[in-house]
C-alpha cells in the first residue's frame, strides 16, 4: 500500500501527471479521502481542491504550512507501507515543515534528484546540506535526463554535459549513494502529460530498467533500515 503525497503547493503537477486531473477530495467521518489510482496507490495534492488546473496558488509560508499539517493530519490513508512525498525543488517553507511536522515518525529518508549539469548539481549540494543540517538521512541520488540512448543505433549522446562528472563525481565527493541515472526519452514527457505509466506503456525502454533498478534500491534500503529498527526495539 502506497500513498503518495503532493505538497508543491505552488505547482502541483501530480494530479496530472498521475492520470487524476478533475478528480476531488471527499470527506468522510474519518477525515479527506485520498484519490486513488490504483487500489494500492492513493494521492492527496493541492491540485484536487482548486476549481481549475490553471489556478494560481499565491499563498504565504503560513498558509502553505497549515495546509501541509493538514494533509497529514486529516488525510485517511489507513494503513500505508510507503508514504512518498514530492516536495518543489530547493530548500523552502514546505521542506522545513514536512521535516518538522514528521520528526517523530522517524523518517526514512530523503531521495535527491539532480541532472548532469553543474549549474543543476549546485543547486542539489545545497539540498544535501540541508538534509544534513536537519539530521534527515539521504537514501541516495537519482541523476535524470543522464544521456540520450538513439532507439535506432542505440549510440548514446551527452545532451546536458556532466562538465564536473556529474552525480557520480558529486556523490563520491559526499559520500553519498548514486541510485541511478536515468536516460533522456521522449515517452516519459507523453507518458506524463496523458496521466498514463511509463513503465507499463515502454517497458523495453532504457530508461524502464533504470527506473526498477532503483526503486529495488530504494525499498532495500527501507527494508534494511526496518530491520535495524526492530533489533533496537
Amino acid at each position: 500500500q502506497v500513498a503518495l503525497l503532493d505538497i508543491d503547493i505552488c505547482g502541483p503537477s501530480v494530479p496530472r501527471m498521475m492520470g487524476l486531473e478533475g478528480e476531488q477530495v471527499h470527506q468522510s467521518g474519518s477525515g479527506w479521502s485520498p484519490v486513488y489510482v490504483e487500489d494500492n496507490l492513493g494521492v492527496m495534492s493541492v491540485g484536487f481542491l482548486l476549481s481549475s488546473p490553471d489556478d494560481a496558488v499565491i499563498w504565504r509560508g503560513p498558509k502553505k504550512n497549515g495546509l501541509i499539517k493538514q494533509f497529514l493530519r486529516d488525510v485517511d490513508w489507513g494503513d500505508v507501507d510507503y508514504l512518498i512525498i514530492d516536495t518543489p525543488p530547493g530548500t523552502s517553507d514546505e521542506h522545513l515543515s514536512i521535516v518538522q511536522y514528521l520528526s517523530a515518525a522517524r523518517v526514512d529518508g530523503a531521495v535527491i534528484i539532480t541532472t548532469p549539469q553543474e549549474v543543476s548539481l549546485q543547486d542539489v549540494r545545497k539540498e544535501i546540506n540541508f538534509c544534513r543540517k536537519v539530521k534527515l538521512p539521504i537514501i541516495g541520488v537519482v541523476e535524470n535526463m543522464s544521456g540520450f540512448i538513439c532507439p535506432k543505433c542505440k549510440n548514446e549522446s551527452q545532451i546536458f554535459p556532466p562538465t564536473t562528472g556529474g552525480a557520480e563525481k558529486m556523490c563520491q565527493n559526499l559520500n553519498i549513494s548514486l541510485l541511478g541515472k536515468v536516460p533522456l526519452d521522449p515517452q516519459i514527457g507523453k507518458s506524463c502529460d496523458k496521466g498514463q505509466s511509463f513503465l507499463a506503456e515502454v517497458p523495453e525502454s532504457p530508461a524502464t530498467s533504470s527506473y526498477q533498478s532503483i526503486i529495488q534500491r530504494i525499498q532495500e534500503y527501507c527494508d534494511l533500515q526496518h530491520s535495524q529498527e526492530e533489533k533496537i526495539m
